[in-house]
């Protein structure tokens, strides 16, 4: 192995510089028994984790069903029946091969199933194609467990969103931007709408920057006794189009357009209706005059024919919980928060019995924490308080009134489940083993699945009661353990670097295992950076380590860096960025690059940084304002100029372009290339729906501009994932090299 220290001009050096070589070989510089390879981690499998899934948990509380199999020789594939308690397998829900449609003689092939309320029968979904990241068609089957019989939802073609009523009689779903119901007893099929169309009219779903943004693709819910149907519809008509040419294979390229509302640019006007299934029609919910807001959330509360909503304003600053009559669409808002900078929107919301009160996550005091507050907008108490973070909320266990959540009291970088009474005592930690810790409750909150890592273990999952007791082991990923060991894994360690303000940034390294006395390495610091994100977690974290620790075993120290702007860090330090993305993020992760030249075996003139997205912007921009201190960079997908960006991200965090010119444009990767020096991998698919080719186009005409060189990688259709056939192994190939050529 060759480890580049400085270039040699004299014979005497070059002696020395063999020196070095044979050193290296000598002492055993790559400990594994085995050397990683870029065809284990994205061919092989060979690093893959096992898990165990529950996210079917059943109606009694006790079982889930998960992928298994029917017999002991596990030849026959099925959806099988565990128990919480002792997480045995105690019976087949069905098997795979029994899903044999009417007047077929072959089974589907099962994309993803779920299961109706009474657990009688299971809406399977087949032959799945791509909307957009998160939204799917597909033909749907309903399996009647009893019978064994299996029929297609619906003949008129492929469906999206379907989901079983809470009586099971029905089936809600979306074809063509329309929304329909299927009678399971009748079997008539129903018309709720009839605007629906492509690019300007959508019902029961969501359009493109709602699915990516508020992470919302579902726009169809049923109320709790099956009566009605609520529903988003969108009017995209006015939103400017974005194209894309597909290249496929043919002998001219396809052009693919859509709706992408970019920063400042009109969004689409959405309203709330609810549709009576007695009546067959449906009414307008009242959403406000402006129709120029936000709808992120719906929902039904306990309280009979009354529907929640949550209502944002354009700004991202004012947010609104408005309860609704579905019976007659009037509305009145009943809790509002403010904020000088931006609010985001934390699930779930939580209606107690009492249907007076209601439980809401917020960071008002300066860290996320859960609150019960009165229908009159009154907070009645402050559950979870102090300098930490809930990091997620997982449910509430009316019989005993307990809360559900995970945080990172303790440790910003570690994740551990805890519950709490509605009366804000009786605090209990469930997990007990430090690093980061996830749950996944039973109905009834009685048990829950506890999925653990660090960063140098991988998930070991048990059973547990809901006190925290654990019950049983369920996957301990031992193999997988023993394998790492085996290829020599070094262990990633967390530091804290302080930058030129006296803030303390939280960071990770994985370096050799053996430091050669005399050798100064080369740096690759790893960056995401944006808001929501936290790079340094001590969790597992899959293929990336495994690419990383390949690139330590090849001589390459690997950093990563939580800049301020990232999460879980209190309100404060999240939220710092505001109408200035770029701005303290570079300074931080320069600061840091900074810091690491000074250590003693790392060579300050090689210092690189990577990054995908927000990271490959981040990368980018570090590169050149940063010309002095990184050396390479690579980006990948990145923004290169938040005008370029969809609304709802973009001015959450950076306000309207009309109003922040200079803010948009001063940290914009294209008005800082004429500063660059060291050498810069641009890559990015050109079917990227998500950071559009565009980004990159604009770069490269920056760079041009400036007379800079650079490498350009372009994965031809592909989206922001740049996946399917070789590319990921490719695309990583091209990275590593790049990286040994240029560090």
């Amino acid at each position: 192995m060759i480890i580049f220290t400085q270039k040699y001009d004299t014979k005497m050096k070059n002696i020395k510089f063999l020196l070095i070589l044979n050193l290296i070989g000598s002492v055993g510089f790559v400990v594994a028994q085995n050397t990683i390879s870029i065809e284990d981690i994205y061919k092989n499998n060979t690093f893959k984790a096992e898990f165990v899934t529950s996210g079917n948990a059943m109606r009694d509380g006790n079982h889930f069903t998960t992928a298994g199999f029917a017999d002991e020789n596990m030849k026959e594939p099925a959806v099988v029946i565990r128990e919480y308690a002792s997480g045995k397998q105690s019976g087949v829900f069905f098997k795979l091969n029994e899903l044999i449609p009417d007047g077929k003689t072959l089974p589907v092939e099962m994309d993803e199933y779920s299961i109706s309320p009474d657990e009688s029968k299971v809406l399977i979904a087949t032959e799945r194609e791509q909307i957009y990241r998160h939204s799917t068609i597909e033909n749907n089957y309903i399996y009647d467990l009893k019978t064994k019989k299996m029929f297609l939802l619906s003949a008129n073609g492929k469906q999206r969103l379907a989901a079983f009523s809470p009586d099971g009689n029905s089936v809600s779903f979306v074809r063509n931007n329309n929304i329909f119901i299927a009678n399971l007893i009748t079997g008539i099929e129903s018309k709720v709408t009839n605007d629906g169309k492509w690019n300007e009219i959508i019902n029961g779903g969501t359009d493109w920057v709602y699915e990516e943004e508020f992470a919302l693709t579902k726009g169809l819910y049923w109320s709790p006794d099956s009566k009605k149907l609520a529903y988003y519809r969108f009017d995209e008509s006015n939103v400017k189009e974005f194209s894309m040419a597909m290249y496929n294979t043919g002998l001219y390229p396809s052009n693919y357009s859509y709706k992408y509302p970019k920063a400042g640019e009109e969004n689409s006007k959405v309203s709330i209706h609810v549709y009576d299934l007695t009546a067959k029609k449906s009414i307008a919910v009242q959403v406000g005059e402006n129709t120029d807001q936000y709808i992120p959330r719906v929902m039904w509360t306990k309280k009979l024919n009354t529907l929640a909503f949550l209502r944002l304003n354009r700004l991202q600053n004012t947010i609104e919980l408005v309860l609704a009559n579905a019976n007659d669409g009037t509305s009145k808002v009943i809790y509002s928060e403010t904020s000088d900078t931006y609010l985001e929107v934390y699930d779930p919301i939580i209606f107690l019995d009492d249907s007076a009160s209601f439980l809401w996550t917020s960071d008002k005091d300066g860290w996320v924490h859960e609150y019960q507050i009165g229908m009159n907008g009154k907070i009645i108490n402050q559950l979870t308080k102090g300098e930490w973070d809930i990091t997620s909320v997982y449910g509430y266990d009316y019989s005993t009134k307990t809360l559900f959540y995970q945080s990172n009291e303790g440790n910003s970088i570690q994740r551990a489940v805890y519950a709490i009474k509605l009366d804000g005592k009786g605090k209990k930690k469930l997990s007990s083993q430090l690093g980061s810790n996830s749950a996944s409750f039973s109905k009834g909150m009685k048990y829950f699945i506890n999925t653990y890592s660090n960063a140098n273990v991988p998930y070991y999952i048990t059973s547990n009661k809901a006190d925290g007791t654990v019950l049983q082991v369920l996957q301990d990923n031992a193999k997988l353990k023993l394998k790492t060991e085996s290829y020599g894994f070094a262990k990633k360690e967390f530091f804290t670097i302080t930058n030129r303000e006296g803030i303390s940034l939280n960071a990770w390294m994985i370096k050799p295992s053996q430091l050669l006395a005399g050798v100064k390495y080369p740096v690759m610091q790893v960056v995401y950076g944006g808001p929501r994100s936290n790079m340094v977690v001590d969790s597992w974290a899959g293929s990336a380590l495994c690419w990383h620790e390949m690139l330590v075993q090849q001589g390459v120290i690997i950093v990563a860096v939580d800049n301020r702007g990232t999460e879980f860090r209190g309100k404060k330090f999240k939220k710092c960025t505001y109408g200035k993305m770029g701005k303290l993020e570079s300074e931080d992760q320069i600061d840091a690059a900074k810091y690491l030249g000074t250590l003693p075996y790392i060579d300050k003139e090689r210092i690189g940084i990577w990054g995908w997205s927000y990271g490959g912007y981040m990368s980018s921009l570090c590169l050149a304002v940063g010309a002095d201190v990184f050396k390479t960079a690579i980006a990948v997908a990145p923004v290169t100029n938040w005008r370029y960006y969809d609304s709802i991200y973009t001015e959450r965090y950076m306000g309207l372009p009309k109003d922040n010119a200079n803010g948009y444009d001063e940290y914009s990767p294209v008005n800082n290339m004429d500063k660059l020096k060291g050498k810069l991998l641009l890559v990015h698919g050109s079917g990227d729906d998500n950071v559009h080719f565009q980004n990159s186009i604009a770069l490269i005409n920056a760079l041009v501009a400036a007379n800079k060189q650079y490498d350009f990688y372009m994965y031809p259709d592909k989206n922001h994932g740049i996946r399917g056939g070789n590319s990921t192994i490719h695309l990583y190939t091209k990275m590593t090299n790049f990286i040994k050529a240029n560090l």
